[in-house]
């Protein structure tokens, strides 16, 4: 057996136990799918990496060294979505209770709060630095020129949920090219299907001998890259 996917498995192990031990060969599929159930809610990197570890030891007992390069390859880019929405859905909901805050800032300066007592609040909420830049200078600005602070509290709030909203629309617009990317990078699963309904057999041919492994081996990389760059170009839209 080659030694290469017994040495990525060592070190996506070493990320899911970094403080223990790794003995390969008691290692299990299942031992390390359970190991990535306890370590999920703990560490999203290193439940990732579990998964990995997970897809690379199935690959190679299912289709040696090319199965678990190519189930390996497959488990970043899977990982590596999850881990950007996560992202994602959690800055949302920060940029939100930030918008909320300054809503209730607005409201309590309206009702006559001192500006110097509601704006610091404000300026410790979680958002991004845009808006605590933005919130440091109205409270620079009230305090010096007494400015009616309300008032840009209030364009702030507009002005940022008008952004929002202009991102979530560019969002929904670029989500057609992101399906259209994921359904072209499924197509080669397709064709392994026709493949097998004809009689064929195309995974031992892609698992098991050289000019195979060669084919699959390239196709992720195709894949990964096709991938990769419609998401920059679907990012650089959405941004």
């Amino acid at each position: 057996m080659n030694g290469g996917p017994l040495l990525l498995v060592a070190g996506a192990l070493v990320l899911v136990l970094p403080n223990r031990r790794v003995r390969l060969p008691r290692v299990s599929v299942v031992t390390v799918a359970r190991r990535v159930a306890v370590t999920a809610g703990r560490s999203p990197r290193q439940a990732v990496a579990g998964g990995v570890t997970v897809a690379v030891l199935a690959g190679l007992l299912a289709g040696g060294p090319a199965g678990a390069a190519m189930a390996g390859a497959y488990a970043v880019l899977l990982g590596r979505a999850v881990m950007r929405r996560s992202r994602r859905r959690r800055a949302g909901a920060e940029r939100a209770a930030a918008l909320d805050a300054l809503a209730g800032l607005a409201a309590d300066l309206r009702a006559g709060l001192p500006p110097v007592a509601g704006l610091p609040s404000a300026a410790e909420a979680p958002a991004g630095d845009r808006l605590r830049r933005l919130m440091g200078s109205v409270w620079r600005l009230a305090e010096r020129t007494g400015a009616p602070a309300a008032d840009l509290v209030e364009r702030i709030e507009a002005d940022a949920r008008a952004a929002d909203r202009a991102g979530a629309s560019a969002r929904a617009q670029a989500a057609g090219a992101h399906a259209t990317a994921m359904l072209l990078a499924a197509l080669p699963v397709a064709g392994l299907a026709l493949g097998a309904a004809m009689g064929a057999d195309p995974l031992r041919v892609l698992l098991h001998t050289p000019l195979g492994a060669a084919c699959g081996l390239t196709a992720v990389v195709l894949q990964a890259g096709g991938l990769l760059w419609s998401e920059r170009l679907v990012g650089g839209v959405t941004r």
